[in-house]
């Protein structure tokens, strides 16, 4: 409930635009020395090494076959300051599903926290991400701000004069106060009354009064909305067609999460020191063969590394090679390097 809709197009997920950042000095944290420390020290959750990746759910054969060879050989991850230093920190880590999260828009954060085994749950996890988001922002030049919050324009109040070429379907987002959505509701009722249909009212009223997502500041604050009764806003979102308005979503519940975006991956990746590889799988509807089917896509912290990847899973999606809108947890077992055995992935 809380949808209008004005059409019965099919939308089609995008994938976010990749920020450039800066790198901020980091703070002078232990490093680990050696292979014997990194497997020493990451300690993974523990899972049923018999749980295949044969019972996962929504998998394809190709997908299965190309995510059981990761499981079966591995990928090697290398510490990327080591050719700087000369000592070899490599290690082999085993990819395994680390079961199923909520897709209620929090899944980056319960995700992530699944992968590390955290004590922080996903709420925390979000809270930290855009405590980090907003440090870095309010210490970025005005040139970095411009890039910055430009990326979060394409992304969450598009030209819908444009971008018709790549999308099927874009999105606005909007958020509305909480404590604000009687009001709007009797607004949009007063415009219906004078003949005005429905979901055009609720668009005129939204975007009158409500908040867009097209800043740093607007960002933090769509990012901090968790879907809990607790948060300040509701999220409202406009789908359109390049024909016209598609459809509204009012979000009456206010149980819409903000999905995690690169930002927020990268965001938090800062926090923890650690890279995060967001692993894709295609299956028979992508246009890419099955050799070529899995990508990892990286998302470094803007600071020293000092641990080993974080890796999430997103199944691969459709004819334009982008990820549907749901992260799972991977659990990474790490191993010594082998040299006589040959690992399926090189990161």
């Amino acid at each position: 409930m809380g949808k209008l809709l004005c059409d019965s197009t099919a939308a089609v997920a995008d994938t976010p635009t990749k920020l450039l950042w800066q790198d901020p000095i980091s703070d002078p944290l232990h490093k680990f020395s050696s292979i014997d420390q990194i497997l020493t020290n990451d300690a993974t959750p523990d899972v049923d090494e018999d749980d295949a990746w044969e019972n996962v759910w929504g998998l394809e054969e190709q997908q299965k076959r190309n995510l059981q060879r990761l499981h079966a050989k591995g990928v090697l991850w290398k510490h990327p300051e080591d050719n700087k230093s000369g000592s070899s920190r490599s290690v082999v880590f085993r990819l395994t599903h680390g079961g199923e999260v909520s897709s209620d828009g929090n899944c980056l954060f319960t995700s992530t926290e699944k992968a590390m085994g955290s004590a922080l749950d996903g709420k925390e996890l979000r809270r930290r991400t855009v405590r980090r988001f907003l440090e870095d922002f309010g210490s970025a030049s005005e040139s970095e701000s411009e890039l910055i919050d430009d990326a979060i324009r394409h992304m969450y109040s598009p030209d819908l004069k444009s971008g018709w070429g790549i999308h099927v379907v874009q999105e606005i987002k909007l958020l509305a106060k909480k404590e604000d959505r009687e009001a709007l509701d009797s607004s949009v009722d007063e415009l219906v009354q004078f003949g005005m249909q429905r979901e055009f009212a609720a668009e005129s009223i939204y975007k009158e009064r409500c908040m867009a997502v097209e800043d740093g500041e607007s960002w933090a604050k769509y990012m901090s909305v968790s879907g809990s009764p607790d948060d300040e806003h509701d999220i409202i979102t406009l789908q359109y067609t390049e024909d016209g308005l598609l459809s509204v979503d009012e979000n009456r519940q206010g149980h819409a999460a903000a999905f995690g975006d690169d930002i927020a991956i990268e965001c938090l990746a800062t926090v923890f020191k650690r890279e995060i590889y967001v692993v894709q799988v295609h299956g028979s509807d992508a246009m890419v063969d099955e050799e070529n089917c899995v990508f990892f896509l990286p998302h470094r912290p803007r600071c020293e590394i000092h641990g080993t990847p974080i890796f999430l899973f997103m199944k691969g999606t459709g004819w334009c090679g982008a990820g549907g809108d749901h992260y799972e947890p991977l659990i990474a077992h790490p191993s010594a390097p082998s040299p006589t055995e040959k690992v399926a992935f090189v990161l």
